[in-house]
């Protein structure tokens, strides 16, 4: 995929999956959307891929759904307004939190609506200093989508997830990095190498163990404590007949550093 509304690109095992649209923001119509979901479910099965950046083209990263398809579709009264979120919001929330190996954000500017929470569903949030972030939802009178209520509450608190919810605004990087909602801020000059270098570490890294713990952080988050020890200790059982585990057990007995293979 090298054209069209969204980008598939690859370096080794590193793929970055751009939104491309960016005269309209990166905003979602239903091509993007199916694009972006047909991208994501291509990384998440190719197991040559170890690690997923999703990032925007241009000014933005996403400012959510495209409203002027969205003008178009309540006039005509179609069904598609209202079946897009479960055909394709859900998917790509879903995928992007649960696929077996790491998935980082590149927030290269505003993330506003559902751009926001696939932000939110990703483990590393890297924003550039022009980024911000925007839960735009009440601004046209709808409710919250894309998992902004599970991730949000988590990253900020629930007294503050509601704030911005019910008061809608623009929180730039600087904040959004004091709140949790970043994770780190890059000056615009250096954050293409900086996502690259964090990118490029994760894929190198222990991919099957990088899965796991995305899968017991999210379990444990919903479970009692005693449940989630028995899924951590599952989760320890499988990544502990991994060859990564092996290698590095290995690696550090004849004192040397470990190089996976995602195995």
């Amino acid at each position: 995929m090298t054209d069209g509304p969204v980008v598939l690109e690859r370096d080794g095992a590193l793929a970055t999956v751009r939104l491309n649209r960016p005269e309209a923001m990166n905003s979602l119509d239903v091509a993007t959307k199916e694009a972006l979901l047909a991208a994501i479910d291509e990384v998440t099965d190719d197991d040559q891929v170890r690690c997923v950046v999703l990032t925007g083209t241009g000014r933005a990263f996403c400012v959510g759904q495209d409203l002027k398809e969205h003008v178009d579709l309540l006039a005509q009264g179609a069904d598609a307004l209202f079946t897009t979120v479960p055909e394709h919001y859900n998917p790509i929330v879903t995928a992007l939190s649960t696929m077996n190996k790491p998935v980082v954000a590149a927030v290269n500017g505003v993330a506003a609506g559902a751009g926001a929470a696939f932000a939110f569903a990703c483990d590393l949030r890297i924003c550039s200093e022009d980024a911000g972030f925007n839960l735009a939802f009440a601004g046209i009178a709808l409710s919250c989508d894309s998992g902004s209520s599970f991730w949000l509450p988590r990253l900020v608190g629930m007294a503050k997830a509601k704030e911005l919810l019910l008061m809608p605004r623009t929180v730039r990087a600087p904040e959004a990095l004091t709140l949790g909602l970043a994770t780190e801020v890059v000056a615009a000059d250096d954050f293409a190498a900086r996502v690259h270098e964090v990118g490029t570490r994760l894929a190198d890294g222990p991919t099957l163990s990088y899965g796991a713990m995305r899968r017991a952080v999210e379990f444990s988050a919903t479970h009692t404590l005693a449940e989630s020890l028995a899924h951590e200790a599952e989760l320890m059982t499988a990544t502990g007949s991994t060859d990564d585990h092996h290698a590095a057990v290995d690696a550090f007995l004849n004192k040397r550093a470990p190089e996976f293979t995602g195995h």
